[in-house]
């Protein structure tokens, strides 16, 4: 199968045609996973872009995003596959008596009963597919180490039909935010890229590509503010998508300069919790990013 990219400098181009501001550590690993036809494991504090990443290398190279979103309690049944067994009733109920059983059974475990689940369609798939397998930290041992049999091989075997091998090799984003620790089996299986919170000076640019009409002044004070917040020890500290909500409002509001009044009736926008809003409110009173 050919490459999907050039080099890391056109792949960071390409990312950044798409509004994602990818740097070089990022679009090396992409590029490297490509090459090498290996996964990456994506990890790092929810609301990073983990997710957004493996969407925006689906949108460049005109590849079908595929997404498994685990949680936990996820079975076999939910990620590779399962048999339509409505379906198969039917087709004995209506056969039964004018042909012999094992004449049946050989036409209900066939492709026409097959209902195919994330990791089996981006497997079985004729076209390029980006397969994302999103919060993979979710999910019990068992799942993991089906994942890991999948990914080691990219072929599937189902008793009633044989073994299904991969058409072409998927490119595959493993998201976690560290919720647990994944197993050495399935990180050694992967290419490890973790993805942070931006620098004040990379979420000022996130900012200003991703909010019409911001002042590059009013994303510098977004940007700061935010930052301030984030090293305060919360619950939950603003995602870039908080951010991104935070800097819509403030323009929707015709906001020119970040003032305590203008933070403190705002704050819910970057904040979920009452003690974080208190937190960061006594901090930002006396931060240097918020006048009084």
């Amino acid at each position: 199968m050919s490459n999907r990219f050039s080099d890391v400098a056109s792949l960071k181009d390409e990312l950044a045609g798409v509004d994602y501001l990818s740097d070089d550590g990022i679009a090396g690993v992409v590029y490297l996973a490509d090459r090498l036809e290996k996964p990456i494991l994506v990890e790092g504090p929810a609301g990073t872009g983990k997710t957004q990443l493996a969407k925006s290398v689906s949108e460049i190279t005109g590849s079908r995003l595929i997404r498994l979103q685990c949680y936990e309690g996820l079975d076999e049944a939910k990620a590779l596959y399962e048999w339509n067994y409505k379906k198969q009733l039917l087709r004995i109920q209506a056969e039964s008596g004018s042909e012999e059983w094992d004449d049946i059974s050989e036409d209900i475990f066939s492709d026409e009963f097959l209902l195919t689940r994330p990791l089996l369609e981006a497997i079985s798939a004729d076209e390029p597919v980006v397969l994302l397998i999103d919060e993979v930290d979710r999910v019990e041992l068992e799942t993991e180490a089906l994942l890991l049999e999948i990914l080691s091989d990219y072929q599937v075997s189902i008793p009633e039909l044989g073994t299904i091998k991969a058409k072409q090799i998927p490119l595959v984003f493993l998201t976690s935010n560290n919720t647990r620790e994944l197993s050495e089996a399935l990180k050694r299986r992967c290419l490890y890229l973790h993805v942070d919170y931006p620098d004040i000076e990379r979420e000022k640019e996130i900012v200003l590509t991703k909010v019409p009409d911001i002042t590059e002044n009013l994303a510098d004070q977004v940007a700061r503010v935010v930052r301030s917040i984030r090293q305060i020890e919360l619950k939950k500290h603003p995602s870039v998508s908080e951010t991104l909500d935070w800097a819509k409002t403030l323009v929707l509001l015709g906001v020119e300069k970040i003032d305590e009044q203008t933070a403190t009736q705002t704050i819910n926008i970057l904040l979920k919790y009452q003690s974080d809003i208190n937190k960061a409110l006594k901090e930002l009173a006396t931060a240097d990013g918020v006048s009084p």
